[in-house]
């Protein structure tokens, strides 16, 4: 990767420019983005500005009826552009002692995504910058969120070939931030979790909400930094402890993803006893015990669509994604090799099964 890409992003953090004294002066995208001297680094798409005006029409002036959910950004609409697409808008909302870090979040989002292009990440259609307030435009994922459809408010539970398809999925959207093939430099996500994998009609994962997300400085593997930034439950124990961010950081997060989808259970449940209310630190030490496995395997699941082959493949890949020292978990890219796997496995067995039944 060339100099030039990290030095002009380097520079732009440093620096005490106007946008620093005043960050709620607009700018259009093209400032924000790294100013890229390599001209084999093609931007996969645009991204639309929209006035505030379109983005009242598009939500009918924000009502209720077209409220989806709130983050930590703010509060999310279905809205219906003037082209008669229907896609996601995330609202801005943020405490006045938070709008200076929603306004970093805001562009470092537009600034990847609009960078990006793959099967398994959320598309951006757009954005609206106006006076103070901040809009991002998203696809609509009409099955919401990972975390919803395994333990919120979905009434239809994912079967497990489901849940196998949204692993790789995920996977496959984090080896490609990993693999740096878009921008020359590996990505690392810095918040994956459960809420941030939105769901298509058709239960394809795409990864979502980048305002974290971390390039790795040039030619290295770990970023050292005294702030701790993330989700708690998905905190890789090696970043918490010594500030080194790494691309393990995220697996250790997949590792989590990958344990919600085996037990059906939330990374963190407060409405648990003490000792129950950390995911990892519940079933990890049961992970590699076949004879205790099924302990763990979300009950809602139908037995009849899943192998105790797969999984035990998924659990130890899972139990090895969450191990405390970063060295010992797979890379991403191995995680999706042995996904397709698991995928096959479980396709295999329950075939076999399918044809014992009828010969019976």
């Amino acid at each position: 990767m060339p100099f030039g890409l990290v030095s002009a992003w380097k520079k732009r953090r440093r620096s005490k420019s106007h946008d620093q004294i005043d960050p709620w002066t607009y700018k259009p995208v093209e400032y924000w983005q790294l100013e890229d001297q390599n001209p084999s680094t093609k931007r996969h798409h645009g991204s639309s500005v929209f006035t505030l005006r379109e983005m009242e029409e598009a939500t009918c002036a924000f009502t209720e009826d077209n409220f989806l959910g709130k983050g930590g950004f703010g509060r999310v609409y279905r809205g219906i552009l003037r082209s008669g697409e229907v896609v996601a808008i995330k609202k801005m909302e943020l405490p006045t002692c938070k709008e200076a870090e929603g306004e970093r979040e805001f562009r470092v989002e537009v600034d990847i995504l609009s960078r990006l292009s793959h099967p398994n990440l959320v598309s951006l259609i757009g954005y609206c910058a106006d006076g103070k307030r901040r809009f991002l435009v998203y696809e609509f994922m009409h099955n919401g969120n990972l975390q919803d459809n395994l333990n919120g408010i979905r009434e239809a539970k994912m079967d497990w070939p489901s849940r196998l398809k949204v692993a790789l999925g995920a996977a496959r959207g984090l080896a490609y931030l990993h693999s740096s093939s878009a921008v020359g430099i590996p990505i690392v996500h810095r918040d994956f979790k459960s809420t941030n994998i939105l769901l298509s009609a058709n239960f394809e994962a795409k990864i979502s909400d980048f305002g974290l997300a971390k390039l790795m400085p040039e030619g290295q593997e770990m970023y050292a930094t005294t702030r701790v930034l993330g989700t708690f439950g998905y905190f890789d124990p090696e970043y918490t402890s010594t500030g080194k961010l790494t691309l393990q950081s995220d697996v250790y997060a997949f590792g989590v993803v990958l344990l919600e989808l085996l037990t059906g259970r939330r990374a963190v449940d407060l409405n648990q006893g003490p000792t129950d209310q950390n995911l990892v630190l519940q079933v990890r030490h049961i992970l590699n015990d076949r004879k205790k496995l099924h302990k763990v395997i979300d009950p809602e699941m139908s037995r009849s669509l899943y192998t105790m082959e797969s999984i035990a493949m998924f659990a130890n890949l899972a139990s090895r994604c969450v191990r405390i020292e970063s060295s010992e978990r797979p890379s991403m890219a191995d995680c999706v090799t042995e996904l397709q796997l698991i995928f096959c496995t479980n396709s295999k067995g329950l075939g076999m099964a399918m044809h014992t039944f009828r010969m019976v």
